[in-house]
């Protein structure tokens, strides 16, 4: 607002009010303002400068501290000394295999895997692994497994032997069973029983209601479709006159007992395999939770219990075996994906283990 212009005598008259002396200066003019005079706008201050300085521990605090770091860098270092010392014992013992070569020999009609010249034996009795003369693509890929095999290390690494430990079980049943009490089929034999009414080939799945139904084979369709050509050929050429029920029907959550008959049936069968049928046939089992599956795979290519005719080339591969077993598994991936490292990696053990079945069981004809 401007400022106005006061008369003097009006001024002087305010300044004796006011009690302020006049002076020569203001004698003639003085501005009065009629606005209040404005706050101050108060602006907030921001340190720039270093952080204040952290507390000092006491001279107790400091001691228990360095204490503390120096049993830290001893352990350290104490690991680190651990970890050479193993270090440089494997590199002297294990870096390098004790053998050059592989290679198939018959010894005394026999078949032999020679490492080097060293007869290969077993891991717990020492004693040379021999296989009959009829089974030399089994003894060919025995050689190839440890062909593989890159250091000494590896030899007790038994994922890396499947075909090994495969070999030994069998030789093992042999030398049980020409005992006067045989102790290995007995025990073995009334466990594998056990998945015949647990198979996971007739555990079939609910039919889905109308109104969740979606295009495409429903999984009861996707498993019947694989079981019941499985159970027919098995009831035909292997069990004649069995009757195989699907243990887990869609009214119901506990597994059904298949009837005595035909489990007297399937365990005759399985007590007259030989050590190298009864061997695959138990890793079959184990591999696949079927025991269809497996007692498919067996029969079909056994060199001695085999049913084929002759001229009948055998059509239940590896692979079929594996699909058959892992159809609910498929079905699941299919609709919500794999699981990486998970799903891949047991559908490939499956097929490897079902495919050293094969191997171990076929053999050339005498």
């Amino acid at each position: 607002m401007p400022a106005l212009f006061v008369p003097s005598l009006a001024r002087s008259a305010l300044s004796r009010t006011l009690g302020r002396p006049r002076t020569a200066a203001s004698s003639a003019t003085a501005l009065l303002h009629t606005t209040s005079t404005p706050s101050a706008n108060v602006s907030p201050l921001i340190g720039t400068g270093p952080p204040p300085e952290p507390p000092v521990p006491s001279p107790e605090a400091v001691s228990a501290q360095s204490r503390v770091a120096r049993r830290r860098r001893q352990a350290e270092m104490l690991r680190a000394a651990r970890t050479f010392r193993d270090g440089s014992d494997k590199i002297k013992t294990v870096r390098k295999r004790f053998w050059e070569h592989t290679s198939v020999k018959e010894v005394d009609g026999l078949l032999q895997v020679f490492l080097d010249a060293r007869p290969l034996r077993h891991p717990t009795t020492k004693e040379i692994v021999r296989l009959p003369r009829t089974k030399h693509a089994l003894a060919t890929a025995l050689a190839i497994e440890w062909d593989q095999l890159s250091s000494a290390q590896d030899t007790t690494k038994a994922h890396l032997l499947p075909l090994t430990s495969l070999v030994c079980r069998a030789l093992d049943i042999a030398a049980d069973d020409a005992r006067a009490t045989p102790t290995i089929r007995p025990t073995a034999l009334p466990l594998l029983l056990r998945y015949l009414d647990t198979d996971s080939v007739l555990c079939w799945a609910p039919e889905p209601e109308a109104a969740l139904r979606e295009p495409g084979a429903s999984l009861r369709e996707m498993q019947r479709e694989a079981a019941e050509p499985l159970v027919s050929w098995l009831s035909q050429r292997v069990w004649p006159g069995a009757r195989i029920e699907p243990v887990l029907d869609s009214d119901s959550i506990i597994p059904r007992r298949q009837d005595t008959a035909t489990r007297v049936l399937v365990q005759q069968w399985a007590q007259g395999l030989d050590a190298w049928d009864f061997a695959g046939l138990e890793r079959a089992i184990i591999s696949g939770k079927s025991f269809l599956v497996a007692a498919r795979l067996v029969s079909e290519w056994s060199s001695s219990a085999g049913v084929l005719p002759d001229g009948e080339v055998q059509s239940f591969t590896a692979d079929e075996a594996a699909r058959v077993a892992n159809i609910e598994i498929d079905w699941q991936t299919q609709r919500w994906g794999e699981v990486e490292d998970t799903h891949d990696v047991e559908k490939q053990d499956i097929r490897r283990h079902y495919g050293s079945v094969v191997l171990l069981v076929s053999g050339s004809k005498e």
